[in-house]
């Protein structure tokens, strides 16, 4: 939860002021509903106990620094109310120390609260919206949600908090082996990647013809087929945008893999729409689980000119594709490679990708750039 931090607290140097009298350190607990108290309970594990200015003189820091905390987590204004657990302590305790410790920064403990709190909100959210909903309706006619969903919460917390921090483990684990392979310190922030945006063909359209639920059922499918070719595959899943992913890669051919795959999943299913991809290769910024810079944006404006159920590439994937013998550099180079095998009694290099250059046109904030279409080779994909 965040705080105010207009009133009592800190002022201008960081100082803590005397606690605020018992008048502003209202409980709140009124008018609040009894069941929602209870889940909150077994939920956060503790009882409400402290105001915001006591959490933050029992932790040992400023109301200011607290206050930045509790809002990159991205919790509520509360002013002086007793709202918060041993747990909140704890927690600016453990992230003030890490500033203390010269571990983190003061901006990067703010990051590392803000990136979790992104990232657990959806998590969250998501779980409550689809999962919990679902769980909770009464199994006996006459049963109400509220008589049945505090003993499920009470099953489920401990098991989806084990997977929860199992699946954080890996995800990490992941993480770290490939920034310790990168080649030096710059590539750690600023690394070369495949990026590639994948998007719904007349999404729009169908919004405004399909049912609220209809749509929901559909960009279900489509972020879930999405997210487990791009994990099977072995690129990252970035981020989903209801009718669009973006997804990267460390090399070209594994990107273009995932690319065609997409296409060709989609086009096997009749109730998903048209798909087109695009896909560029370059130097990319790392921020906080996402992706920036100019490799990034030509990606998606190669995806807004992409032909439908077509994958477009930016020149510099294609010469990767290229230079790593996952593509050959024209139909005509391939033709002539294969009959130099076929005269040494070799057998033909097996490319997996085909690539024809498109037409060069001006796109919007990056120039001129000259698209290749992505296509499979017969002699040499994956069955």
């Amino acid at each position: 939860m965040t705080v105010d931090d207009t009133g009592s607290g800190a002022d201008g140097d960081g100082r803590v002021d005397p606690e605020p009298g018992p008048e502003s350190a209202d409980s709140g607990d009124s008018g609040e509903d009894p069941l929602a108290l209870r889940l909150e309970g077994l939920i956060l594990g503790a009882e409400r106990r402290y105001t915001p200015f006591q959490a933050a003189r029992s932790a040992g820091v400023s109301m200011e620094l607290a206050t930045r905390f509790w809002r990159a987590m991205g919790f509520a204004d509360i002013n002086q109310v007793k709202a918060l657990t041993e747990a909140d302590v704890l927690a600016l305790r453990r992230l003030a120390g890490l500033v203390e410790a010269g571990l983190l920064s003061e901006a990067m403990a703010v990051q590392v609260a803000r990136s979790t709190g992104q990232t657990t909100a959806r998590l969250a959210e998501w779980q409550i919206d689809s999962f919990l909903e679902g769980l909770t309706e009464p199994p006996e006619p006459g049963m109400t949600r509220t008589e049945v969903t505090y003993p499920i919460v009470e099953l489920l917390l401990p098991e989806l908090q084990e997977f929860l921090v199992y699946v954080w483990r890996r995800q990490l684990a992941a993480s770290a082996g490939r920034v310790v392979q990168a080649g030096d310190d710059e590539e750690m922030v600023d690394r070369r990647l495949a990026v590639g945006f994948a998007d719904l063909v007349g999404f729009t359209r169908l919004t405004r013809r399909m049912e609220e639920e209809e749509l929901g059922e559909l960009v279900e499918a489509f972020e879930t087929t999405a997210a487990d070719l791009v994990a099977a595959r072995g690129g990252r899943l970035i981020k989903t945008l209801g009718d669009e992913v973006l997804y990267a890669a460390d090399d070209a051919g594994t990107a273009a893999e995932i690319a065609l795959r997409l296409i060709e999943t989609m086009a096997n299913d009749e109730t998903m729409p048209e798909l087109r991809v695009g896909i560029a290769f370059g130097t990319v910024t790392t921020r906080m689980g996402d992706v920036f810079g100019t490799t990034v944006n030509l990606a998606s404006r190669l995806t807004s000119i992409a032909p439908r159920d077509a994958v477009l590439v930016d020149a510099a994937f294609a010469e990767e594709l290229i230079r790593t013998r996952d593509a050959p550099a024209s139909e005509a180079a391939a033709a002539e490679e294969a009959a130099e095998a076929e005269k040494e009694g070799e057998e033909p290099p097996a490319y997996r990708f085909a690539l024809q250059p498109m037409w060069q046109r001006p796109v919007r904030g990056l120039g001129v750039v000259e698209p290749w279409l992505l296509t499979r080779r017969g002699d040499g994909g994956e069955s």
